[in-house]
C-alpha cells in the first residue's frame, strides 16, 4: 500500500481541519452542555462535502475515495469527535441506502444526507440484543402495501433523525440472522415514540430509542431481499467500522498534540515537564500507538476502494483504535495534573466520548470473534 496521500487528499485534509479549528472545537464542550449539534453545522458540514463524501455525484455525493472520506472524518474528530458521528453514521446508511434501497427511496433520502438536510440513524440494538443482532425482536409483517412494524431499537441522533434503517424479523422462524429485513422507516409516521437517554460521553449526539407501535412502513422502503436484509446491511459495518477508528484516533491526537506543548511550557524542578523521561516516554507510547492505529484504518480503507476483502482489518480497526485512543487520552489527563481532571479543559469530555465507541458498533469481544473466524473458520473458531 501506498501510504503518500496525494495533493487532492492533502487539501481535502487540510480544509476539514481548519473548519475543525476554527468552526468546531470552540464550541466543543457547548455542545455537550446543550445536548445537541446544531442544525447550522449539519448544513456546514454538507456544503463543505463533508458527510458521506464517497458517494457518487448523482447521489449528492463528491465521488471521492473511502480513504479520503477517513481522513475527512479524522480531521473533524480532532475539533469535535460528536460532529464526526454525522460523518460516520452519513456514511454507513447513505452506502447502505445507495447500494441496497429501491433507487426512487434513494434518491430521495440520500441526496439530504450528504447536504447535511436531514439526519438518517441506524437502529440495531435492542433492550434484549445488543451485540446479538441476529436475533432482534423488532416484527415486521406485510399488511397489503406497507408493513407493520412493532418493537424497540436503540440509535444515535434519536432525537434529530428523519428516519432510522432497522432490522426486523419478518419470518416466523428463530434462526440467528435468517428471515430479518431492513427497512428505512420514516420517524414522522404513525405509531412511533421517541425516547430519550442520558449518556456518560457524547451527549450532543442525542444517544435514545425508538418505540414501534404498529408503525406502518411502505412497502417500497424494504432494504433489499425480504428476509435476507441481515448480511445486506452488515456489509456496510466493514467500512464505518474503520471511520470510527480513525473518528478515535482524532480525538486523541488532538488530546496528544495539545499535551507536547503544555508539558513543554509547564515546569516543575526548575526545568519542563518534557525533560522528565516519565513525562515524554507515555507521550511517545501514545504516538506510536496512534500512529499504528491510523495506518491500519488506512489499509482498511484501501483495501475497500480496491474492492479487496477486508473484514477482519475493520475488525482490527474497531477493537483496537478506540481502546488506544482511550488509553491515550487518559494518559494525556493524569499528565496535565489537577487541570486534567477540571472540567475546564476538554480532555474529561473526549475520555468520556471515546469511551462510548468501545461498546458501540461492535465491542472489541465481538471484533475479536469475527477475526478469528476469519483466520480460522467458523468450524474452528469461538
Amino acid at each position: 500500500m501506498d501510504v503518500t496521500l496525494s495533493q487532492a487528499q492533502v487539501q481535502w485534509s487540510e480544509q476539514a481541519r481548519q473548519y475543525a479549528t476554527e468552526s468546531l472545537a470552540p464550541r466543543y464542550q457547548e455542545r455537550e452542555q446543550r445536548g445537541a449539534v446544531e442544525r447550522q453545522v449539519w448544513r456546514e458540514m454538507g456544503t463543505l462535502g463533508f458527510i458521506a463524501p464517497e458517494l457518487p455525484a448523482k447521489l449528492g455525493g463528491r465521488g471521492l475515495d473511502r480513504l479520503t472520506s477517513g481522513l475527512l472524518v479524522e480531521e473533524i474528530a480532532r475539533g469535535d469527535f460528536s460532529v464526526a458521528y454525522l460523518q460516520v453514521v452519513g456514511s454507513l446508511v447513505g452506502q447502505i441506502l445507495a447500494s441496497e434501497a429501491n433507487p426512487d427511496v434513494a434518491a430521495r433520502w440520500v441526496p439530504g444526507i450528504c447536504r447535511g438536510e436531514h439526519v438518517v440513524g441506524i437502529g440495531l440494538t435492542e433492550p434484549q440484543a445488543g451485540s446479538d443482532a441476529g436475533m432482534p425482536e423488532l416484527r415486521a409483517h406485510r399488511d397489503g402495501d406497507s408493513y407493520v412494524l412493532t418493537g424497540t431499537k436503540s440509535l444515535s441522533f434519536a432525537n434529530d433523525a428523519s428516519a432510522v434503517v432497522v432490522f426486523a424479523r419478518t419470518s416466523q422462524e428463530q434462526v440467528r440472522g435468517k428471515g430479518i429485513s431492513a427497512f428505512l422507516v420514516p420517524l414522522d409516521v404513525s405509531g412511533i415514540r421517541r425516547e430519550s437517554y442520558t449518556d456518560m460521553g457524547t451527549r450532543a449526539v442525542g444517544r435514545g430509542a425508538v418505540h414501534f407501535d404498529g408503525a406502518r412502513v411502505p412497502g417500497d422502503h424494504l432494504i433489499g431481499v425480504e428476509g435476507a436484509g441481515f448480511s445486506e446491511v452488515m456489509r456496510g459495518f466493514d467500512f464505518s467500522r474503520a471511520l470510527i477508528g480513525l473518528q478515535c484516533v482524532g480525538a486523541a491526537q488532538t488530546s496528544v498534540d495539545e499535551t507536547w506543548r503544555y508539558v513543554s511550557e509547564r515546569e516543575a524542578f526548575d526545568r519542563p515537564l518534557s525533560t522528565f523521561q516519565g513525562v515524554s516516554f507515555p507521550l511517545a507510547e501514545a504516538e506510536t500507538r496512534l500512529a499504528a492505529a491510523r495506518m491500519l484504518c488506512w489499509r482498511t480503507l484501501s483495501l475497500k476502494d480496491h474492492e479487496l476483502p477486508h473484514t477482519a482489518e475493520a475488525a482490527m480497526c474497531k477493537w483496537m483504535a478506540p481502546k488506544d485512543a482511550f488509553e491515550a487520552v487518559q494518559t494525556c489527563l493524569l499528565l496535565h495534573g489537577q487541570y486534567g481532571y477540571r472540567t475546564e479543559l476538554p480532555l474529561e469530555q473526549r475520555l468520556r466520548d471515546v469511551l462510548g465507541l468501545q461498546i458501540g458498533d461492535g465491542t472489541a469481544q465481538i471484533m475479536k470473534l469475527i477475526i478469528a473466524r476469519d483466520r480460522l473458520g467458523r468450524e474452528w473458531a469461538p
